[in-house]
């Protein structure tokens, strides 16, 4: 299948404490004490070397995605960027899960992430189960080696952490943080996936979805330097699409400040070189 839009996504989420009597027995209703079991339950789980949850007992609170055209020439292939966007601010979990394979179904794009295959995708199953949603596209396997859930099919999903560890054979801990370093994007600015949580307790829904969209940016831009590294994007293409993400930051700094922000951390780890000679 030829795919004709991108869908680079990524997810912020929470601790989920609703099953935390069923899984520890701690039955006090305090979120606070809950959320204490849910990580006593995974230090002891993982002999002490690690408290964050597993995928089912997370709560997704945002969903941000960058949607893209895909035009094909021969072996190459152009992306033209349609839209920076985050989740309706007011949708419920269900509500952006359910949003999330919806849009799977209508367009059938190929999904780009950054850890997705790993923790983002496995969340949204886990949720999807969880709200009782459907995601028949997502999980078709009628071609076995071409679909989502296929490892290596990177026309369909291509999750970044994935690719750039030869899937596993080289270190699995790579971090985009440390990815955009090393290629002058700005990477994390400001807020960092641990200030999630006391961000959503204090009501900073908005500001989660931000920083969510600025994780988004980055990944976007980390693909196409990898698409033009495998020989799938040259050099053209890449700075003009390069150029359509600071067109869309000029457009809409006005109105979501935190794409100025991400623009003036871009200007200041790039050197202010933003395309490639």
């Amino acid at each position: 299948m030829q795919h004709q839009s991108l869908f680079v996504f990524d997810i912020e989420t929470i601790p989920d404490t609703d099953a935390v009597p069923g899984l520890t027995g701690v039955s006090d209703p305090d979120i606070t004490v809950r959320r204490a079991a849910l990580e006593a339950y995974h230090l002891e789980a993982t002999a002490g070397k690690n408290a964050f949850p597993r995928q089912p007992f997370h709560r997704v609170v945002a969903i941000s995605y960058l949607t893209a055209e895909i035009e094909t020439s021969g072996k190459h292939e152009a992306y033209y960027l349609k839209e920076l966007r985050s989740g309706r601010a007011k949708a419920d979990e269900a509500e952006l899960v359910a949003g999330f394979y919806q849009w799977i179904d209508r367009v059938h794009p190929r999904l780009v992430s950054y850890n997705g295959r790993g923790f983002d995708l496995p969340v949204l199953r886990h949720r999807a189960m969880k709200h009782g949603i459907q995601a028949r596209v997502f999980h078709d396997q009628s071609n076995k080696w071409e679909n989502y859930t296929s490892r290596y099919a990177q026309s369909w999903h291509c999750d970044l952490q994935e690719a750039l560890t030869d899937f596993g054979a080289a270190s699995r801990a790579l971090k985009l943080n440390e990815v955009c370093a090393n290629l002058g994007l700005p990477g994390k600015f400001g807020v960092d996936g641990a200030d999630v949580q006391p961000m959503f307790d204090d009501g900073k829904v908005d500001e989660i979805r931000d920083y969510c969209e600025t994780d988004v940016l980055n990944t976007y831009l980390v693909y196409l330097r990898y698409q033009m590294t495998r020989g799938m994007l040259d050099k053209e293409n890449h700075n003009r699409a390069v150029a359509d993400v600071i067109s869309l930051i000029e457009a809409e700094t006005k109105e979501r400040p935190h794409l100025g922000e991400f623009m003036n951390a871009w200007g200041e780890a790039s050197g202010n070189n933003f395309l490639l000679d």
